[in-house]
């Protein structure tokens, strides 16, 4: 592991070395979604079609209404889960990510790519139990880059990731 030392003695690079999973790549799709509030839209339709469905089912709709109804409510909750399948489809061919966090941004490097963005391409990010997920600038944030925790070397890692991660991106 390379380490540097940065102002004041502080320690200014982790290294993390992971495969993405679709766990990491769903726990992105999610932040960024409640980030957007999109998750109240899609818990909406979902109940929309499933109260049509119950509705279908007490009352004198045809079965093909109700296993509509059913069927969109199913897919309408599973468009997390169907994005994170697409994702890790597109990245998991590439193999082992090495991904290096330092005072200039992040560098993720595969077999196949490398791939380095400043702190400036990130609005900010947040921290769930097992992942930190940066979000980009963009309006729609359609970047997403998932850093998780098991890829790093040992628990002081983690403090030290949070740390650098506070001193250039606010959590949102």
């Amino acid at each position: 592991m390379v380490v540097g030392m940065g102002r004041d003695g502080i320690q200014d690079t982790v290294e993390l070395a992971y495969r993405p999973t679709r766990a990491d790549l769903l726990a992105g799709v999610r932040v960024r979604e409640r980030r957007r509030r999109l998750h109240l839209v899609r818990w909406g339709f979902t109940g929309l079609f499933g109260v049509g469905a119950v509705l279908a089912l007490a009352g004198d709709a045809s079965v093909q209404s109700f296993v509509t109804a059913v069927f969109c409510a199913t897919l309408i909750w599973s468009i997390p889960h169907l994005q994170a399948h697409h994702a890790l489809r597109t990245v998991s061919w590439q193999g082992e990510y090495r991904t290096s966090v330092s005072e200039t941004g992040i560098a993720a490097e595969t077999e196949h790519v490398t791939l380095v963005q400043r702190w400036s391409v990130f609005r900010g990010y947040r921290e769930t139990r097992d992942h930190v997920v940066l979000l980009s600038r963009d309006p729609n944030i359609l970047l997403v880059e998932v850093l998780p925790k098991r890829g790093l070397h040992s628990p002081q890692d983690a403090e030290r990731l949070q740390a650098l991660l506070s001193r250039h991106l606010p959590r949102v």
